[in-house]
């Protein structure tokens, strides 16, 4: 994920995988997955919080490993997916009274499609932002939220062919 703050967008243009020999970074899973979401101004700003404590921790570093990574190890290297999860995530979650209610990292990203659907926003654009390869997977999450569709499907045709 790359982050450029000044134009309020990140990109996702790499991911980060588990090997036999560690992680690494390579291409997404899909084409789909390679895209570039806009940022609003909250996220922006938590971001630009966040990078400016990353600085901080730049310069107490003994080493950094410069990846020009947003969410680093302690040494600036590719942060392990579980140490990211039960160290600073499931924290988060106690903090905020969440940590028995069963969410996983993953549901961040749900919440995120959920908010953008009961917001109105367009499917195809919902699938766009997710990275869906498909818009079936897309609907198929997500249309029981589609508040009323097909509830008159038939009714406009009167008007149309009437």
């Amino acid at each position: 994920m790359d982050v450029d703050l000044r134009a309020n967008r990140l990109s996702v243009a790499r991911s980060l995988k588990v090997t036999a020999d560690g992680l690494a970074l390579g291409p997404p899973k899909n084409k789909a997955s390679r895209r570039s979401v806009p940022l609003n101004k909250m996220a922006v700003t938590a971001l630009e919080a966040h990078r400016r404590r990353q600085n901080e921790e730049r310069l107490r570093a003994p080493v950094w490993h410069d990846h020009d990574m947003v969410f680093p190890n302690r040494v600036g290297n590719p942060m392990d997916h579980n140490n990211l999860y039960h160290r600073e995530y499931k924290a988060l979650l106690k903090k905020a009274r969440l940590h028995d209610q069963g969410f996983t990292f993953h549901s961040l990203r749900h919440t995120f499609g959920t908010a953008l659907i009961k917001g109105g926003e367009h499917p195809k654009v919902v699938q766009s932002l997710l990275g869906h390869a498909s818009i079936v997977q897309t609907m198929d999450t997500y249309s029981h939220l589609l508040e009323g569709i097909g509830s008159d499907a038939v009714g406009g045709l009167e008007e149309a062919f009437g």
